[in-house]
């Protein structure tokens, strides 16, 4: 497998992720004050998430 195909394998699978961590954050938001504690771990891992997938995406580009 290439370099570029391992990182577009890569974005797929945190594009994914970031999704799912997305909606998490969506019904936090939804269902508080439930759950308010969970925000900040939440919001974290979904910013490192799309920090990957900018990080990923300026890689593939640099690659053309």
């Amino acid at each position: 497998m290439s370099d570029r195909e391992s990182l577009e394998e890569e974005l797929r699978k945190i594009t994914f992720s970031a999704g799912q961590l997305k909606l998490d954050l969506h019904d936090l938001a939804e269902d508080l004050p439930l759950d308010w504690e969970r925000i900040p771990e939440v919001a974290a891992r979904t910013h490192a998430a799309y920090a990957r997938i900018a990080e990923l995406r300026e890689r593939i580009a640099d690659l053309d």
